[in-house]
């Protein structure tokens, strides 16, 4: 897999931002011209403000993390649930869409009600199914059109390493719904990035310094937001690992292994057929047994079912 990127810097070789609720790396601190400064600036800038608890992110609708909240929330009935979904009748939409699907609804028995679609996706997939809708939402957003093609592509890469997840957690003990949610907010800091960067000068974004700099930096904001927004400690750090290839294992593989390993894999994915995958260069892919062939299985079924998980989730 010698095509695959290198992984980013380790958090403890740089300076970090630290708050009692998260901590985000600094990864590449040298500026050699006036542009990656610039792009250091804005980084710093945007680590500093989720470290510190402020997830500012533009037109991004907040029915989806109300329901989030209340999904956290022990003491919240399945009527508060349904009733929070149903007061923004797209996203109900979307949700009964998803429900529908060829991809969750296996049975092909229709579900016409939002009670029955909560109950049959579960929490884990309502999540996905609600990111799906407010990247869509996004997208359709006047300010945000200058960046409604990268919106895609990140959403798309999203799903396929979702996809992969789950695949994968069905190899292990790692429960296929929490990782499916996990490689879908995989990118969230990359999206979070993207757009505040909205009216920033285009030399700037379209640089490829600046794109090194996001690639180095978006996984530990991303760790950074998913604490801030209450998802759990495994989600949360396995979002922030996604790129180390080198973990030790003590213990049998885990969120993050799945995780690391899909992200991994996504990449060969983007690569033209006959792919050829090494396990030896990703510590997770060994630490899950996936032998050569059998990732090329992983890869086949993910893409598989890739047609159907777009259109439940919206692209």
């Amino acid at each position: 897999m010698s095509n695959a990127p290198t992984a980013p810097a380790k958090a403890n070789a740089a300076p970090t931002y630290r708050t009692a609720k998260a901590s985000t790396s600094v990864v590449g601190t040298s500026a050699p011209d006036e542009a990656r400064g610039a792009a250091l600036n804005f980084l710093g800038k945007l680590a500093g403000e989720v470290s510190g608890g402020t997830v500012d992110l533009p037109c991004f609708p907040d029915v989806v993390l109300k329901i989030r909240r209340a999904l956290a929330d022990p003491k919240t009935t399945q009527e508060k649930t349904v009733k929070i979904v149903g007061a923004e009748p797209r996203l109900a939409a979307r949700l009964l869409q998803t429900a529908n699907s060829a991809a969750f609804n296996q049975t092909g028995k229709p579900i016409t009600d939002l009670r029955t679609a909560i109950t049959r996706l579960g929490h884990q997939l309502v999540q996905s199914a609600a990111m799906g809708y407010a990247v869509q939402q996004m997208k359709e957003e006047p300010t945000l059109r200058s960046i409604s093609k990268q919106l895609t592509d990140l959403w798309l890469e999203s799903v396929a390493v979702a996809s992969i997840c789950m695949v994968i957690a069905r190899r292990s003990k790692v429960t296929p719904d929490e990782a499916f949610l996990t490689g879908l907010l995989h990118g969230i800091g990359r999206l979070y990035i993207t757009v505040r960067s909205v009216g920033l000068a285009k030399e700037l974004t379209d640089d490829l310094s600046f794109m090194e700099l996001v690639s180095g930096w978006h996984a530990s904001i991303g760790k950074a937001i998913l604490e801030n927004w209450g998802f759990t400690e495994q989600m949360a750090e396995a979002v922030g690992d996604q790129n180390e290839r080198d973990r030790k294992h003590r213990h049998e593989p885990d969120l993050t292994d799945v995780v690391v390993a899909a992200v991994a894999l996504g990449e060969v994915l983007k690569m033209p057929e006959p792919r050829n995958v090494d396990p030896t260069e990703v510590a997770s892919l060994v630490a899950l047994r996936l032998t050569p062939e059998e990732c090329v299985k992983v890869l086949k079924h993910a893409e598989y079912q890739l047609g159907s998980l777009q259109e439940a989730l919206g692209h």
